[in-house]
């Protein structure tokens, strides 16, 4: 009877510890303030959201300040440019370095995070070269399947800052319509803006729900 009564008084911590972050928000409530938070940045900053097939008509480009929605995944994404190579990168494993700035959009103050606050970046203004002290990655692309793995620790970094070698999912879905190559030219690099739910984003931004936005570059290594 003890045992039951330990087991039941254990599970119903767990239940209350699920349902009671953030201050006693519950997920749903958490999601629905994050859902808002990206709304305000849209029409604060005048974005206009087209449709995947209106991305796909424009050769998977977008306009001035237009962002596609990308409905699986909830990211939108403004592509500044495609990048050198040919054409989207097929199966295989490649080595790539990103660039990037991460930014807050939602104000958290149980997090001590306010919304336009820079969480990371590794944009060296002094160090111009878009191949070494960037964000190394290992990709592999089967078929639909996109994953990645941080190569490098350092404290400018996803894996040093965040602890963990998974890229972002919220990375790779960009690399589905760009052209990286191997270039020094930073007018030829892929470049994108993103607005990446939690559900796409760092472990941090996942386990703690909140949005980011995110300015990203990526070049081939080798």
């Amino acid at each position: 009877m003890k045992k039951n009564y330990l087991l039941w008084a254990v599970t119903a911590l767990i239940m209350l510890a699920l349902q009671s972050c953030n201050n006693g928000k519950t997920y749903a409530e958490m999601k629905e303030e994050e859902a808002d938070a990206i709304n305000k940045y849209i029409l604060e900053n005048d974005i206009k959201v087209i449709s995947e097939a209106d991305f796909a008509a424009q050769d998977s480009t977008t306009k001035e300040n237009e962002y596609v929605l990308l409905d699986e995944s909830g990211v939108y994404m403004h592509v500044d440019n495609r990048g050198a190579g040919q054409a989207v990168l097929g199966d295989g494993t490649y080595d790539m370095v990103a660039r990037f700035v991460e930014v807050a959009l939602q104000t958290r103050t149980d997090l001590g995070m306010t919304a336009g606050d820079t969480l990371l970046a590794n944009f060296h203004v002094a160090n111009p070269s878009y191949t070494i002290k960037g964000e190394d990655f290992k990709l592999t692309i089967s078929g639909d399947s996109y994953s990645a793995s941080f190569t490098r620790n350092d404290s400018y970094s996803m894996y040093g800052m965040y602890k963990t070698v998974a890229v972002p999912s919220g990375w790779l879905i960009p690399l589905r319509y760009l052209k990286p190559g191997r270039t020094s030219d930073a007018e030829k690099i892929a470049r994108v803006k993103l607005i990446v739910p939690h559900s796409e984003g760092t472990s941090s931004a996942t386990q703690s729900v909140y949005p980011c936005f995110y300015e990203l570059t990526y070049n081939m290594t080798r």
